[in-house]
C-alpha cells in the first residue's frame, strides 16, 4: 500500500538527514521524496499503515509532515 505525505523537506541534504530514520522505521518499505512537487511529497510503499510513525519521525527532525488522502 502506498501512503502519500505533504512535507516541508526542501533539499537532498534534508533527505539524507532523514534517511537513517526512515530506513530504521520500515527497513522493508520503499520510500521516496518528490522535491520538485510544490508539496515536497513523500511516498512510502509499506504493507501496513504506520503513517503516524512516519509523521512523528519527520516532526522530531524539525519537518512538517501531513498525510494526504487519496
Amino acid at each position: 500500500m502506498i501512503f502519500v505525505f505533504k512535507t516541508s523537506v526542501q533539499c537532498k541534504a534534508d533527505v539524507q538527514q532523514l534517511r537513517p530514520h526512515l530506513d530504521e522505521i520500515k527497513p522493508s518499505a520503499r520510500w521516496s521524496f518528490d522535491l520538485e512537487d510544490c508539496d515536497k511529497i513523500l511516498r512510502v510503499d509499506m504493507p501496513m499503515n504506520d503513517a503516524k510513525r512516519i509523521i512523528d519521525v519527520l516532526q522530531m527532525n524539525g519537518f512538517v509532515c501531513e498525510q494526504l488522502m487519496y
